[in-house]
């Protein structure tokens, strides 16, 4: 159900901070063109880690879905992340999100509480949550910003349940990665990788999708990395792994969102700046990335 690549979409905000719509609107007319052969983007993610989810309210997120939703090519999904902090707050969440045109909701792990969150109190909330939520739900792990990991045990108990249609894992490990795949072989639950460093090597065992922050700024490669893997063709695809590697690390891990932003902006789409506390990239992170891109053949 969620075979392909996903770019998580950062939210375009004006210079006073207010959404800019009509930009993510030219953004997405732009994404939907990306094509390799017949291949080309599953769809999108709004709202995500890159898409500053913490950052906006529950009417942004609402109108941010509809937006996606409209600009998107009909037969993409939309998935939108609706993670709260609670579990009531995440099911009002899903639902808004589902009013306004999401196929699937992601929902990360709730981290407030990180010590707290127990396998049982994992299981209550995904089960409540996958309860009530009117579309399907993917399950977030983020370690690198919640603060732990969830554990294999509790995710192949959640996969039983025939609302919860899959994982994005960002934790980067492919040993956890492989014993989820593992774990529900012949189900239809979809294990997707967030973390780009794992999705050639994740793709040798069953993994057939991704959310990756690199899609955003290298759309037509990371699609035709995942059409030559799936085709066999696993030279063509490491070459073009290895050529995105580093602009991958700094869109993620090093600059984050500012310099995904920045780096959009580069490329003639609208990145803009984050909402603060976080701060814009600096015009040295901008001519590093510009460097890299010209490396990896971007720009």
């Amino acid at each position: 159900m969620f075979e392909g690549i996903y770019p998580p979409i950062p939210t375009p905000f004006d210079d006073d901070g207010a959404l800019a719509l009509d930009r993510l609107a030219i953004n997405i007319e732009k994404w939907n063109t990306a094509t390799i052969g017949s291949s080309r983007l599953a769809g999108y993610v709004a709202m995500g880690s890159n898409g500053e989810a913490p950052h906006l309210s529950l009417d942004e997120a609402a109108r941010l879905v509809a937006a996606t939703r409209e600009a998107a090519r009909g037969d993409m999904k939309v998935v939108a992340g609706t993670g709260q902090l609670s579990t009531w707050a995440t099911v009002e969440a899903t639902k808004r999100a589902a009013d306004s045109g999401a196929n699937a909701a992601l929902v990360v792990t709730p981290y407030y509480y990180k010590k707290m969150m127990s396998a049982e109190a994992l299981k209550r909330h995904y089960l409540a949550v996958a309860d009530a939520s009117p579309i399907p739900v993917l399950i977030y792990n983020v370690p690198a910003n919640t603060g732990f990991n969830i554990p294999v045990s509790v995710v192949f108990e959640l996969a039983a349940h025939e609302n919860i249609a899959g994982i994005k894992d960002s934790a980067g490990d492919i040993n956890q990665l492989a014993e989820m795949v593992r774990l529900t072989r012949g189900t239809d639950f979809e294990v997707l990788t967030g973390n780009y460093g794992a999705l050639l090597p994740a793709m040798t065992f069953g993994v057939r999708g991704a959310i990756l922050a690199v899609a955003n700024v290298a759309p037509k490669e990371c699609v035709a990395i995942h059409e030559a893997a799936q085709a066999g063709r696993w030279d063509e695809a490491g070459d073009l792994h290895l050529r995105l590697l580093p602009i991958a690390r700094a869109v993620t891990s090093e600059h984050g969102v500012p310099g995904l932003k920045a780096a959009l902006d580069l490329l003639g789409y609208f990145g803009g700046v984050p909402r603060e506390p976080l701060v814009p990239a600096s015009d040295g992170v901008r001519d590093a990335l510009a460097m890299m891109m010209r490396e990896a053949r971007l720009m």
